[in-house]
């Protein structure tokens, strides 16, 4: 076998590697998210394989050092990861259904889904250096440069996978065209050694890749799937259960993050939503909002309908977001309507501009919201940028339960270290009896800049039903004040899932 093989072989294995790890966020994302928790398990699981990998690797060359292994290597890498890809929902409905425990349905997922195929990615390396290894008085410089060449592929891998393969061809073709480069790779090295058997098991697996590539290719009419730079978004159609309209859903990861119905754009879809215009009670005559955390733009759309004079300002930032609620949920050019594609703590820290309210809306999963916003240095901020009479209104998912309520309770603490005064209102269980006490709901947190006494009165039937959900029962003891330097929202979202 020429040299030039396994050493192009072992720098398309470190590609595919990381192209694989990164796109592991993109399809774990719908069923558990994308926290902390996720990450650590993808990469720790990947790692592992490659470890062990690495380890066998150099045993079998021992043994036996030829192109059949180290095409048999190839082959079964490149199954495996087609495997992963095809398999994925069938595998992560029943660990999310039948594992207990946030964390463990993550380890369990990616040592499922992304620990075989690595144990195989990680053979390459030794292998493929015991086949250009002739000379003992050479090889820790023929080891070095093919560490080098894995190295220089894991790099590519990376920003090729990160800043252009998931964006405009998403995670199925992607991993897919990473297990036809090994597969191909397999078949190359077979060839020349006309061994029937490795050549047809290499055809006929490129066969089928091609198969589901080209299925991959063709979107379904039931629902669309997209990758943009920072998340995998699904939208879907179907019925509104309290009103028996038609619903467009916008899935990010797995939160249902925005919904528009499709019958006519007139109202808002999540009641949660609905509790933001109790802005038009706490600040009567407000002009100009802003919003971080865009979505579907839901809320603006609506904003901008209920007042004709108001303006708001939308901090988004995953522009890939805005073009998909441009061509799927009727988000139209409009003077009254700018838009940031940036980090929300970003913005916050230079922006110069005051605001008569400010809506926060970011979610990272559904229960986590981006650390940064959360902390005591961020409420701060959206103080200072607060006209005198402003408010915010903060959309937190947690239940009543104080076993679980952690970070609902450090956030009501950070936001009263700032705001003279907080309100919490109840979006489903505003009287809960201690059953529902224990169920996930909406709550609005209201942080008003003014030390005066808002009032009570609220004419407009709608915003009085809102108002009246005040919650002022006993959430438990007091939580932490979260900061830049300690503000653990991830450990809190599994914990509240426990």
């Amino acid at each position: 076998m020429k040299k030039f093989t396994p050493a192009f072989t072992i720098f398309l294995a470190g590609t595919c590697t990381m192209i694989f790890e990164i796109s592991g966020s993109r399809l774990l994302g719908p069923y558990v998210g994308t926290s902390i928790f996720v990450w650590t398990s993808l990469i720790g699981t990947i790692m592992a394989g490659l470890s062990f990998g690495y380890w066998l690797g150099g045993i079998v060359s021992l043994r036996r050092s030829d192109g059949i292994v180290f095409g048999w290597i190839l082959l079964l890498a490149g199954i495996f990861i087609l495997m992963t890809v095809v398999g994925h929902d069938y595998v992560l409905r029943r660990i999310i259904k039948y594992i207990p425990g946030f964390r463990i349905k993550t380890l369990f997922a990616a040592i499922f889904l992304f620990g075989t195929a690595s144990i195989f990615l990680g053979m390459i390396l030794p292998y493929g250096a015991k086949l250009v290894t002739d000379n003992v008085l050479t090889s820790g410089a023929s080891v070095g440069t093919l560490y080098a060449l894995s190295t220089a592929g894991s790099i590519a891998g990376t920003f090729l996978a990160g800043f252009f393969l998931l964006p405009e061809f998403g995670f199925v073709k992607v991993l897919f065209t990473s297990a036809g480069c090994l597969l191909l790779m397999a078949l190359i090295v077979f060839m020349p050694l006309k061994k029937s058997l490795p050549l047809i098991a290499s055809a006929l697996s490129l066969i089928v890749l091609l198969l589901f590539w080209y299925r991959a290719g063709h979107k379904t009419t039931e629902y669309v799937d997209i990758d943009t730079q920072y998340n995998r978004v699904i939208v879907y159609e179907t019925i509104d259960a309290n009103t028996g309209r038609p619903l467009r859903i916008l899935q990010i990861n797995d939160e249902k993050s925005s919904a528009m119905f499709t019958d006519k754009d007139d109202d808002l879809a999540f009641e949660v939503l609905k509790y933001y215009r109790l802005a038009e009670h706490f600040s009567p005559g407000f002009k100009s909002s802003l919003m971080i955390g865009g979505s579907g733009y839901a809320f603006p759309k609506d904003h901008l309908r209920r007042n004709p004079e108001a303006t708001i300002d939308v901090v988004e930032i995953d522009q890939g977001l805005t073009e998909i609620a441009r061509e799927y949920f009727n988000l139209q050019v409009d003077s009254r309507l700018k838009i940031f594609h940036e980090d929300g703590r970003t913005y916050l820290n230079k922006c110069a501009k005051k605001y008569d309210a400010v809506f926060m809306d970011a979610y990272k999963s559904m229960l986590t919201v981006p650390y940064q916003l959360t902390t005591r240095e961020a409420v701060s901020r959206i103080s200072e940028i607060l006209n005198d009479d402003g408010a915010v209104y903060a959309n937190i998912i947690s239940t009543l339960n104080e076993k679980n309520n952690f970070f609902l309770r450090s956030e009501i603490a950070t936001y009263k270290s700032i705001f003279p005064q907080v309100l919490i209102f109840a979006v489903q269980y505003p009287q809960p009896d201690e059953k529902e006490k224990n169920y996930f709901q909406n709550f609005l947190l209201v942080g008003l800049k003014s030390a005066n006494q808002p009032s009570e009165f609220e004419p407009n039937p709608e915003l009085a039903i809102y108002l009246s959900r005040k919650y002022t029962g006993n959430l438990g003891t007091e939580g932490d004040v979260l900061t830049d330097e300690y503000a653990p929202v991830e450990y809190f979202a599994d914990q509240a899932m426990r």
